[in-house]
């Protein structure tokens, strides 16, 4: 009877550190699967950040017979431009930071005029070198936050003279 007892502890004690290894390899994988999501995202932000920008540009660029260069002073300017009486889109659709999965904030210039956006996530971004020329000013930033996305106007304006 004795041996019984003792084979059932150490069958449970077998059985606890099952569970105890099962538990940690759940949690490495969990933190690696957070990590392959939020560096897709990461990529996800470059990119509509860059589509953001060069829209913007484009809409500047977008003069019409007599008018004047100008920045947009909303969002929905850049999918369809109202100073065109055709469809002209700078922008295929308005999409979302795919970081928090809500609206852009807003980069404006003293006028009240969009210049570029950026996301509100607070999280730290794993890429910190080895960025294009264009996000050359993301080396080094510690939030997604500061990644700002901004046309260049003055460069345009220099660029046009």
């Amino acid at each position: 009877m004795r041996l019984i007892t003792n084979q059932r502890g150490v069958a449970l004690i077998g059985v606890l550190v099952a569970v105890v290894i099962l538990g940690l390899m759940s949690g490495i994988a969990g933190s690696t699967w957070k990590t392959i999501v939020q560096r897709a995202k990461e990529q996800e932000l470059l990119w509509r950040g860059g589509q953001f920008r060069k829209a913007i540009e484009s809409y500047y660029k977008n003069v019409q017979a007599g008018g004047v260069a100008m920045l947009p002073t909303n969002l929905e300017s850049l999918v369809k431009d109202p100073r065109s009486a055709g469809t002209v889109r700078h922008l295929r659709k308005r999409y979302l930071d795919p970081i928090t999965g809500e609206d852009w904030i807003l980069v404006k210039n003293p006028a009240g005029h969009i210049t570029g956006v950026r996301s509100s996530s607070p999280l730290e971004p794993f890429k910190k070198d080895g960025f294009s020329q264009e996000n050359e000013d993301f080396v080094g930033k510690m939030s997604y936050r500061e990644w700002e996305f901004v046309f260049d106007l003055a460069a345009a304006k220099k660029e046009a003279s």
